[in-house]
């Protein structure tokens, strides 16, 4: 090519490279096609057009990033001339988002003669794994071995990963067996595939081999995959050891290893050990603070992952949709308005707000906060809803005591948008039956979980079922559906047919659940209180001070009041007759006058549980 030729097509490749709009990329494909006769950079075309096509949470950005993946199907089928090369940039791109797309355009690439490399078929076989139609993937592992492309390094890992996604892990150590030599991402792909289906033994036998055998030295990668199987499988023990083995080989703890350890703690309930491990990991990216984080939220520590986001911002990393999902959960739990207002807001400005999960957290967090109309608005304008989305919109009614409005909510989801009720779902709208005292309605619901939805009902249906009973007066039904659960009744549903037997003064049923309770929860004042109480409402004031005797005798004291509020976005907690926290005197003075005109407007305290 002339030297000219040759700085003109750098210039046009550099100017492709600046495009940062499918608007601008289709200016400069005009411009070449007018205005040049030289050879068009289809290649280097396609693949701009795809790196404009990366997912996104904005509704505007997906719909941009759509029209420049079709763009650049359009520019392929225009290619008059197309290689492996031109359709293997395409399919890398379709394998994963539109798995289809990607098999469909393998069969275009046969039909005009061009033969697949060994690029080609980690994309295609990735493609047929993601696809609903398993037999494809097995056609495309025969045409593998057909052009002799099985030993390819690129092919048998992503053969390996192929079987594992379609949960064939027998098949995929198949492959891994045959291969003649085996690299670490050998190793990797195939603990991965035992993770995937659930085989702690077969995870843990392999990296065990790997750590005494000595001829490929596990990585950063598969520390964490190991460590992801310990968490799911509740495997503290081996968690332990590879920790100590990681140290031992003087790996660095880096945010890989560290957030993998993290959520291995988080899940076996050892918090303590969760936050030394990330108070150590070195390069915290927002992978790891989003693990702690998550991981105080889902433990019920929310103060704590509320000011550990707080240090988040103050090092200065941005938080993700993930951050949001695990702050806004926190602020739901303690009831931090002003913090969930000041997230939505940057969920808006991110582009997060259209991120289905965002939305749902900040539907569940208004509600629980108390600011239903926002919840509402919130679900309104979501552009896209799932279940999860209907079931925040339908407890946040039952939390806020609106019982008919999450009844009316739950026939418009399963009758007009027709999308399946789940366990969540049913948990909500009983809850709605007992707020509103709908008990027929209760008793049909209930009855539809096993015959028309083919759900298995939990403790928690149960919980609300024998609510429902009890706060309706049928107190005898309800101990006798109580005693028929499957799983046995828990101090929760007991709880609250006690309460329910000290309103309706029903002192037979009573003593039978005091019974029960008291095994269940020996340290809950509260049963004690409310047991003594109920003797005292039937004059039976020996019985009524034998409980309050043998609370003291088990040494067992009252819990404190426990209430929380939050200041500047920043949450205190407090407890009855506590000192209070530093800065909080103000707020226990506007409470003491807050009491004193309550006092005055007529209110009289209930002392009944005192």
């Amino acid at each position: 090519m002339p030297a000219a030729s040759t700085s003109t097509a750098a210039a046009v490749l550099t100017l492709l490279s600046r495009c940062r709009s499918l608007a601008a990329v289709k200016q400069l494909h005009a411009r070449f096609l007018y205005g040049s006769n030289r050879p068009f950079p289809y290649n280097h075309f396609l693949s701009k057009l795809l790196s404009l096509s990366s997912p996104s949470s904005s509704a505007t950005a997906t719909a941009a990033a759509n029209a420049a993946s079709d763009y650049a199907l359009l520019l392929l089928s225009s290619h008059p001339a197309p290689t492996a090369f031109s359709y293997n940039v395409v399919l890398r791109f379709f394998a994963s988002s539109r798995p289809d797309t990607s098999l469909g355009l393998f069969l275009r690439m046969l039909r005009a003669g061009i033969r697949p490399d060994a690029y080609t078929f980690p994309f295609l076989l990735l493609a047929a794994a993601r696809s609903p139609a398993p037999a494809l993937a097995r056609s495309a592992h025969a045409l593998l071995e057909k052009l002799g492309l099985r030993d390819h390094d690129h092919t048998v890992h992503s053969l390996i990963t192929m079987y594992s996604y379609l949960g064939e892990p027998l098949a995929a150590r198949r492959v891994f067996d045959g291969i003649p030599h085996r690299d670490v991402v050998s190793w990797n792909s195939m603990i991965k595939a035992y993770e995937r289906a659930g085989m702690m033994a077969e995870v843990e036998g392999m990296f065990r081999s790997m750590v005494a055998e000595g001829v490929v030295a596990p990585n950063g990668v598969t520390v964490a995959v190991v460590l992801t199987a310990c968490r799911d499988a509740g495997n503290l023990v081996l968690g332990r050891w590879v920790e100590e083995w990681v140290r031992s080989a003087g790996m660095e703890v880096d945010s890989l290893i560290g957030s993998a350890l993290v959520g291995m703690y988080e899940n076996c309930g050892e918090m303590a050990e969760a936050r030394r491990v990330f108070d150590g990991t070195r390069n915290k990216d927002v992978v790891a603070w989003n693990a702690m984080i998550t991981g105080y939220a889902q433990n019920g520590m929310s103060n704590e992952a509320i000011a550990l986001f707080h240090s988040m911002r103050e090092v200065g990393l941005r938080p993700d949709k993930i951050t949001l999902i695990g702050v806004l959960s926190s602020c739901a739990a303690v009831g931090a308005l002003e913090l969930g207002a000041e997230l939505d807001r940057y969920a808006s400005i991110r582009g997060l707000y259209s991120n289905v999960y965002v939305g749902t957290a900040l539907v569940d967090m208004y509600a629980k906060c108390g600011d239903l109309d926002k919840a509402i608005q919130v679900f309104r304008n979501m552009p896209c809803k799932n279940e999860a989305s209907w079931n925040a919109l339908i407890c946040g009614f039952a939390f806020n005591g609106r019982g008919h409005d999450a009844i009316q909510q739950f026939e418009l989801m399963k009758n007009e948008i027709g999308l399946q009720p789940d366990d969540i779902t049913f948990i909500g709208v009983l809850s709605a039956c007992v707020h509103a005292g709908l008990l027929e309605y209760g008793r049909r619901l209930f009855n539809s979980l096993t015959s028309v939805f083919k759900i298995i009902p939990k403790i928690e249906h149960y919980s609300c079922m024998v609510d429902l009973l009890a706060r309706s007066g049928n107190l005898e039904e309800a101990w006798d559906f109580a005693e028929k659960i499957p799983s046995k009744a828990d101090a929760v549903m007991l709880g609250a047919l006690l309460a329910a037997c000290r309103k309706c003064k029903n002192v037979e049923v009573g003593e039978r659940v005091i019974s029960k309770i008291m095994e269940l929860e020996p340290s809950n004042s509260w049963n004690y209180v409310v047991s003594s109480k109920i003797y005292a409402t039937s004059d039976r004031m020996d019985d009524s001070a034998r409980m309050i005797g043998l609370m003291r005798e088990r040494g067992v004291s009252k819990t404190p009041g426990c209430s929380w509020v939050e200041v500047k976005g920043k949450v205190l907690e407090f407890y009855a007759s506590h000192e209070p926290q530093h800065g909080a005197e103000d707020m226990y003075q506007l409470m003491d006058i807050l009491v004193d005109e309550m006092r005055l407007e007529g209110y009289v305290p209930n002392l009944d549980l005192v």
